[in-house]
């Protein structure tokens, strides 16, 4: 071979070498580099309290210094109560305690309790010329709940009567002779005992008998109206 061709050859030979050494380094660039990551401690998901972090400030400013724990405040064991302190197997128990002292109470503001009449009484004799009579009663302490059984010679006129402050009643026209009227006590209400003011007035409105009973239960108060 001639040697300038050798040459020649020699000299493209190189170049072609050279060329694929470049674009092996060009290439190598283009892939991707990893790189590894490093764990943050924020991104974990540790369940654990968050540490409040430090004020940015420390000592006094101006009388604005860091912030004092606020100290555990000790709640009582007992609540404060106005009443007495009172154990009961059901709170049923506790209202009727309660409305037993009430009622105690309201017996010893009106003077009453025990001092209902347990014999009958009678309020004795009254006369008039009257054909007829209104015989009024009415409840004079508290509209407690008393009840009374009205009869006159032996006849029920009002069988179950409510007493309230106000007088109600009836009228009834005079047999000749004794006409007996009598107020048998059914109850005793929630203030004991069982007590009323009683009325009778003839047709002119002039006053016949009147009194005051405080009768025990089944016991009567009896008024006797002679007509003459």
């Amino acid at each position: 071979m001639n040697p300038k061709h050798l040459k020649t050859y020699l000299s493209i030979f190189v170049v072609l070498v050279f060329s694929m050494s470049m674009f092996a380094q060009i290439d190598s660039k283009k892939k991707t580099v990893l790189i590894q990551a490093e764990e943050n401690e924020n991104d974990s998901l540790d369940a654990s309290p968050t540490i409040p972090s430090k004020p940015l400030f420390s000592g006094d400013l101006g009388g604005l210094g860091t912030p004092k724990e606020t100290p555990s405040l000790k709640m009582p064991k007992k609540e404060f109560s106005m009443f007495e302190q009172e154990e009961f197997g059901n709170p049923g128990e506790l209202y009727v305690d309660r409305l037993k002292k009430h009622e105690n109470s309201i017996k010893q503001s009106e003077g009453l309790g025990t001092k209902g009449s347990k014999v009958d009484v009678f309020f004795g004799n009254h006369r008039t010329k009257s054909k007829h009579v209104r015989v009024l009663y009415r409840d004079y302490g508290l509209e407690d709940g008393d009840l009374v059984r009205v009869s006159v010679n032996d006849e029920i006129i009002e069988y179950r009567v409510s007493l309230t402050n106000s007088f109600k009643g009836f009228k009834i026209e005079l047999k000749e002779g004794i006409n007996v009227i009598e107020f048998l006590a059914i109850n005793e209400g929630y203030a004991l005992p069982n007590t009323a003011h009683f009325r009778i007035v003839d047709d002119n409105n002039n006053l016949v008998a009147s009194d005051l009973w405080a009768l025990s239960v089944n016991v009567k108060g009896t008024v006797h109206v002679i007509k003459e």
